[in-house]
């Protein structure tokens, strides 16, 4: 496996993480002010559609890929 390829694992797991926490406090939150909740629904949306979008870009660019092909 590329080293690359595990940072982003690493990374990806950690953001994970740390969105899940983030997310369970503003859930709390939002428990308590109902309104929140309708504002927290977008930004959890944009940050999971910018999350899987740059995760596909790193797995499915050609370029990164170019000397995983070298042989040592």
């Amino acid at each position: 496996m590329p080293l690359d390829r595990l940072v982003l694992i690493i990374i990806a797991v950690l953001a994970a993480a740390a969105l899940t926490v983030y997310v369970g406090f503003l859930l709390m939150a939002a428990a308590t002010v109902p309104p929140l909740l309708f504002a927290i629904v977008p930004i959890i949306t944009i940050a999971a559609y910018i999350f899987v979008r740059v995760i596909r870009d790193r797995t499915n660019n050609a370029e990164d890929d170019h000397y995983d092909q070298i042989e040592r």
